[in-house]
């Protein structure tokens, strides 16, 4: 993958802009005398499909769509999580094909909410690996374009632009707070804080540590992955761009248990009526666990970054590590 610059950045969200909503941002904690710092919220949950996906699909297909490189078999993407949902919502807006592939058990309402976006679903085995191995086929016989999750520099420059719309509205931010599965959400935003000064803390389930672990290898490794946030935060590997982007802005690197996990998302439900998936709510446990603890006088925005997830289960008690 290509270095990510901001430049990048600053061209998708020009490309984007009016296709995405931009985002909203609340308190979550302000100290009238400054002490532990003021802690807000991006709330990148009220995006289209449920998730910040919806602005690196935007860019990717609008940016084909501009170069002429978008074809008439359309898009395709194995993913039943938040990033199918955005490829599938995304090519609808744009008038274009989308074909997605999911394993055989994947659930019947993500399946269901696919096919509202007008994709062609199609089942493949037991598991990810041959939902992908059949959408690579896919791609290459019928011509479609294939999409990534988060490993292509378009979806993550994409992502960076949420970091500009944070600004906008908080201008003072010391550091933002974002949730890490594959790192492309960890590079675009961590390279466009690089641009403006602000710090980056990266944070991760103890038991889904990609980027963590790449970070003290000094190159992406494969790590097993067992965690209540694996849904979204479950990739084996980081990406090379995002190791990249951490490194070179400093991001501070920070793992948190399953329990505490859990204990952010019923917290932002009791608190603040806000229904976000484990992923979403990793960010927030970083700084509610203590793993994080902000400087007196530090502005630190904590991005909730999805919210697909099932509302029944906000009431249940944290999982014992």
């Amino acid at each position: 993958m290509q270095q990510l610059t901001y430049g990048d950045i600053k061209a998708a969200g020009d490309r984007i802009a009016g296709r995405v909503r931009p985002v909203a941002v609340a308190p979550l904690r302000t100290g009238g005398d400054g002490r532990g710092g003021e802690v807000w919220a991006a709330l990148e949950l009220l995006q289209h499909t449920g998730s910040f996906k919806a602005r690196g699909a935007q860019n990717f297909l609008q940016a084909h769509r501009e170069a002429g490189t978008l074809p008439d078999a359309g898009v395709t993407i194995a993913s039943g999580g938040n990033a199918g949902l955005a490829c599938a919502w995304a090519a609808q807006q744009q008038g274009v094909r989308a074909t997605v592939f999911l394993p055989e058990n994947a659930p019947a309402v993500k399946v269901a909410r696919l096919r509202g976006y007008g994709a062609d679903v199609r089942l493949v085995g037991a598991e990810y690996a041959d939902a992908l191995a059949a959408c690579e086929q896919f791609a290459a016989s019928a011509g479609a374009l294939a999409s990534h999750a988060y490993d292509h520099p378009l979806i993550a420059a994409g992502a960076g632009t949420l970091l500009d719309e944070i600004l906008h509205q908080l201008p003072a931010v010391d550091t933002v707070v974002v949730s890490v599965g594959g790192g492309g959400l960890l590079a675009g935003v961590a390279t466009a804080a690089a641009e403006h000064g602000v710090r980056t803390v990266a944070v991760e389930p103890e038991g889904s540590r990609a980027l963590h672990a790449a970070l003290a290898a000094g190159r992406p490794v494969d790590v097993p992955v067992h965690s209540v946030a694996a849904d979204a935060l479950g990739a084996r590997r980081a990406s090379a761009a995002a190791v990249q982007a951490a490194r070179q802005s400093g991001a501070r690197s920070i793992l948190v248990p399953d329990t505490e996990i859990v204990r952010a998302r019923q917290l932002l439900w009791s608190e603040h009526r806000l229904a976000v998936e484990h992923a979403a709510s990793t960010a927030l446990a970083a700084l509610t666990g203590g793993a994080y603890r902000p400087a007196d006088g530090e502005r630190v925005c904590v991005v909730l970054c999805g919210a697909n997830t099932d509302p029944g289960t906000l009431d249940r008690a944290a999982p014992s590590n």
